[in-house]
């Protein structure tokens, strides 16, 4: 018999999370999660919004992509994160542990995975909290920003010379 894929196994489920609190199973809610589990690192609503009006049988509002959002992540299939300003989301079902670079100049994240520290975060001691999952963000300057800073402060000073 075959596994089922991530995606018959998501939207199961999402049925169950909306059937156990009531919420009603939409096509749109369901085209919402499909999309969401085509896409492949981190989207935020415009990009979703974007991909939706592609798709010939499912507009769906703003607010239908927020709502659904929500239950999303109340349902633990969607991550919401939060880069400065910026309010990006992932899918998070059957997801490998990754920590995320974030550039505090050009807000640029880049995902990676580092052995040591998932080791070293998973077999800390915590008193009376037990640990299901976590999230790590390293906030500096990315090497495209650090070349510009680097080119832009020796042109200052090559000005200053002149």
């Amino acid at each position: 018999m075959d596994k089922p894929n991530i995606k018959d196994t998501v939207r199961q489920i999402f049925t169950e999370y909306l059937t156990a609190n009531g919420h009603r199973k939409t096509p749109e809610r369901y085209a919402i999660l499909d999309t969401i589990y085509s896409i492949e690192g981190h989207f935020d609503i415009d990009t979703l919004y974007s991909l939706m009006a592609n798709q010939e049988n499912f507009r769906v509002s703003r607010a239908t992509l927020y709502n659904t959002i929500i239950l999303l992540i109340n349902a633990r299939l969607v991550i919401k994160h939060q880069f400065g300003n910026s309010s990006q989301y992932e899918k998070s079902y059957n997801r490998d542990t990754h920590h995320h670079l974030i550039c505090t100049q050009c807000g640029k994240v880049t995902e990676f995975q580092n052995e040591e520290l998932r080791h070293a975060i998973e077999h800390t001691k915590l008193n009376r909290f037990n640990l299901t999952h976590y999230s790590l963000y390293i906030y500096g300057i990315c090497s495209k920003c650090e070349r510009a800073n680097k080119q832009k402060k020796k042109t200052n000073n090559h000005k200053k010379q002149i």
